[in-house]
């Protein structure tokens, strides 16, 4: 869609759009954040949904650790660990020639069972959710059944006369795939020009049917709800309107209040919690951030990281256009090494839901996360992809910023030193060998070249 006025017009009421345009790493802290008892209003959901939620998930895990032998040892709960990273902090904050200043961990989604990614939240309970609500139905379960007799031919056949399907740029149609097929969906992913390969034939392997377009994240969607509208017994997954989707990542929240806990770890005003999430179309990030603002209320805050070449939600927000504007209408090309991040235009349901609940976006650079992927891997051994990087440089933005973001909100340097900072990492422990052996060495190579 064009634009109303010219780009230098919104260049002179929105100066940060320039930055953006020129793809230089920016960063915004949002002057219009409330307070979580005012703002968790906007949004159409409440505590009680992401409750029911968990509990939704409590129930299906005999199914998941029945089919999925990997998840017997946490009795069929999809969960993370929460690791701490001194040695890459220290290596970091010597780069930005800053002291130390709280503590910095990873949020390790990219060690999720089943799918390998934070979708594995979001995707899975949807599909779940829809799987429970014909089951019911159709007879096939009675309240107060085990859900492990889901994992039977006879679920599987009568799942069989249903199908789902989804757009994806990878990680999500991964997630979707899999469960559904698992459970005997027929299932259709509609991939992006941008998605990997060995996401594309992990799919297949499945049994999943993989369509191909050569255009982006918006065109797969669009063609995948147009295809699944026509079909009474399909159901898609939208990942850009889902309340479903958004409830499955919300409950992240509540697992990571028992794992800081577990740490000794305290968030409170005096023990502030900063979460830095890479953000595609939003969902994930959405969601996550919804369920945290319930859990921690003002006392955690979160910021959205994107890429240069892909920042939709920053440009929806700032704008406050949201869904109504692209980056293509910038003339950002929406190319990026961050694949699952690749998304030129944002989800309206998050960037107005959470527009006051964000404390800021930023954008960083395929060069940066690159760096930071092979430095991950030789100060803490750990490998993600490219995407799942993007929130690693949240926490010195933070304590860099110049827009008086700290100030405002009483984040005083003694608070700061007793600050959590929690990288959200999304994706990665799937990605093949070979694959990953190119991007450290790219990593590597950019470390060099500095």
């Amino acid at each position: 869609m064009p634009l109303e006025r010219s780009i230098y017009a919104w260049f002179q009421s929105h100066p940060l759009i320039a930055d953006l345009v020129a793809l230089r790493p920016t960063c915004w802290f949002n002057p219009a954040l409330a307070t979580s008892a005012e703002a968790l209003g906007d949004v159409a959901l409440t505590a009680e949904d992401i409750r029911e939620a968990s509990a939704r998930l409590e129930r299906f895990a005999p199914f998941i650790a029945s089919a999925f032998p990997e998840t017997v040892a946490s009795a069929g709960i999809i969960e993370s660990p929460l690791l701490p990273l001194p040695a890459l902090q220290a290596v970091l904050s010597a780069e930005q020639q800053l002291p130390a200043s709280g503590a910095l961990w990873l949020k390790a989604d990219n060690l999720l069972p089943i799918s390998g990614s934070i979708k594995a939240r979001g995707g899975i309970y949807e599909v779940l959710k829809h799987a429970e609500d014909l089951a019911l139905a159709g007879g096939l379960l009675q309240p107060g059944d085990s859900y492990a007799k889901l994992d039977s031919e006879t679920a599987r056949a009568f799942f069989g006369e249903y199908s789902v399907a989804v757009g994806s740029t990878g990680n999500l149609g991964l997630s979707i795939g899999i469960i559904s097929a698992r459970l005997g969906f027929k299932a259709t992913v509609h991939m992006s020009a941008d998605a990997r390969q060995w996401k594309k034939d992990r799919l297949r392997a499945c049994g999943v049917e993989v369509r191909e377009y050569s255009a982006d994240y918006s065109v797969a969607v669009e063609q995948g709800r147009r295809e699944a509208g026509a079909d009474p017994r399909c159901h898609f997954v939208d990942d850009e309107n889902s309340l479903n989707l958004f409830l499955g990542y919300a409950v992240a929240a509540e697992r990571l209040q028992h794992q800081l806990t577990e740490q000794g770890i305290v968030v409170d005003a005096e023990h502030p919690l900063f979460v830095y999430l890479p953000c595609g179309v939003g969902g994930g990030p959405g969601g996550v951030a919804f369920g945290l603002k319930h859990m921690f209320g003002d006392a955690v805050h979160c910021v959205f990281a994107e890429p240069t070449h892909s920042p939709c939600m920053f440009l929806g927000v700032y704008t406050g256009l949201h869904d109504a504007v692209s980056v293509y209408d910038f003339g950002i090309d929406n190319q990026t090494a961050a694949d699952g991040l690749a998304v030129g235009r944002p989800s309206g349901f998050v960037g107005r839901s959470l527009q006051r609940l964000i404390d800021g976006y930023y954008t960083v650079s395929d060069q940066t996360l690159y760096r930071q992927l092979a430095q991950m891997q030789a100060c803490e051994g750990l490998e993600l992809e490219p995407s799942a990087l993007a929130g690693l440089s949240g926490m010195f933005k933070v304590l860099q910023e110049q827009q008086g973001y700290r100030q405002r909100l009483g984040l005083s340097d003694e608070r700061m030193a007793r600050a959590t900072h929690l990288v959200w990492g999304t994706g990665g422990s799937m990605v093949p060998r070979d694959e990953m052996d190119r991007y450290l060495a790219q990593g590597r190579a950019e470390l060099v070249g500095r």
